[in-house]
């Protein structure tokens, strides 16, 4: 979960980075299970995951089910919280076939509770039903797991197709449509030949991206369909059995959530660009891109590594306690940028597009 919220107006990282990274909440697993039973009603063992900035727990419950305990960052607005819980009862009630966790409410009704901290803070908690399967990142990466991902992220996006709430107003600085909002980050790329390669992708979105981008098909997207948030089947790991971590939600273009998606099929593959090719026109399949988004899909590929790029970086000199975590995408967005540098914009967009020209992504 990135959940790096953008200032009013300017979107740029305040220069100390609190109001973007407050310190993760601080729960022992003891403390966890305490919480669940104190607010849930649900008593079990709260083993702890890896996160950014909340604080989250698998808890075996004693009745043999699996949940997952929230704990949100305290500098989490509570907007933003309940446009979650309202994405995720809003797809179950849309598809009920889409796998996404359930919201569960607390012994007072409610979708979610609140805990001090032994800081004097306090957070939101949730509980969320746990969702059995591999996260795609630790499996064989096919064809067929791809055009799976593609179509699930497709059937996704059309349940979200006209969903609204006030919190998706928000704004994320990992908004690939609003990448100019990094522009400043630039001069701090060590090494000339990087700080060159970025403000080459830079100039570019400004220039020619941003200006296009104003007419396109905008709707609420998950916004961070990656290799970690995505869960297939142990047996079978070409099936999708999970969608996780809606903590980057935001109203924004639809060919953005494409793109994406589609930079983290490039990483490890042997063909990069045939790869996001596959998952891009298994989307296509179910929900057909348009012509202008066809026109730019691949260009915001480039802005979306671009963007993972300037943001770790920035991230990771600010918190080196958590540098392996924040960094974990960021050596594969260096090897994009620099290959998408050595080929044409045309070349590009034309192999991102093969399956959805050639009509046959099977």
């Amino acid at each position: 979960m990135n959940t790096l919220r953008s200032p009013h107006d300017s979107g740029a990282p305040p220069a100390d980075g609190s109001e973007l990274s407050a310190d993760v909440p601080e729960l022992t697993a003891q403390e966890a299970s305490a919480l669940a039973e104190r607010l849930f009603g649900i008593a079990g063992s709260a083993h702890l995951l890896t996160s950014e900035r909340d604080r989250n727990f698998r808890l075996a419950g004693a009745d043999g089910a699996n949940y997952l305990l929230k704990i949100s960052n305290p500098s989490e607005p509570d907007s933003v919280v309940d446009l979650q819980t309202a994405c995720l009862d809003h797809v179950r009630a849309r598809d009920g076939a889409i796998p996404v966790p359930r919201v569960l409410r607390t012994l007072a009704g409610k979708t979610r509770g609140r805990t001090g901290l032994a800081d004097g803070r306090h957070s939101t908690v949730r509980m969320l039903t746990y969702l059995e399967g591999l996260p795609v990142k630790g499996t064989a990466h096919t064809r067929e797991q791809r055009r799976a991902m593609g179509a699930a992220l497709a059937e996704l996006d059309l349940a979200l197709d006209g969903f609204s709430h006030p919190g998706a107003s928000h704004d994320l600085l990992w908004n690939v449509s609003r990448a100019d909002r990094l522009a400043h980050l630039v001069a701090d790329i060590v090494g000339d030949e990087r700080r060159g390669l970025v403000r080459h992708f830079m100039d570019r979105f400004v220039d020619d991206l941003l200006p296009r981008l104003d007419g396109l098909r905008r709707q609420v997207i998950h916004n961070d369909f990656n290799l970690y948030n995505v869960l297939v089947d142990e047996n079978d790991t070409d099936r999708v059995t999970g969608i996780i971590d809606f903590g980057d939600l935001i109203h924004g273009a639809l060919v953005g959530e494409v793109a994406t998606a589609a930079t983290y099929q490039m990483k490890g593959a042997a063909k990069p660009l045939a790869a996001a090719a596959e998952f891009i026109g298994a989307y296509h399949e179910v929900l057909p891109l348009l012509p202008e988004e066809q026109a730019i899909v691949a260009d915001l590929v480039a802005t979306r590594q671009l963007v993972t790029v300037l943001i770790t970086e920035w991230r990771s000199r600010r918190h080196p306690e958590n540098h392996d975590y924040i960094m974990r995408h960021n050596p594969a967005a260096w090897d994009g940028l620099a290959m998408m540098a050595d080929i044409s914009r045309e070349d590009a967009r034309d192999q991102m597009l093969a399956c959805v020209r050639n009509g046959d992504n099977r």
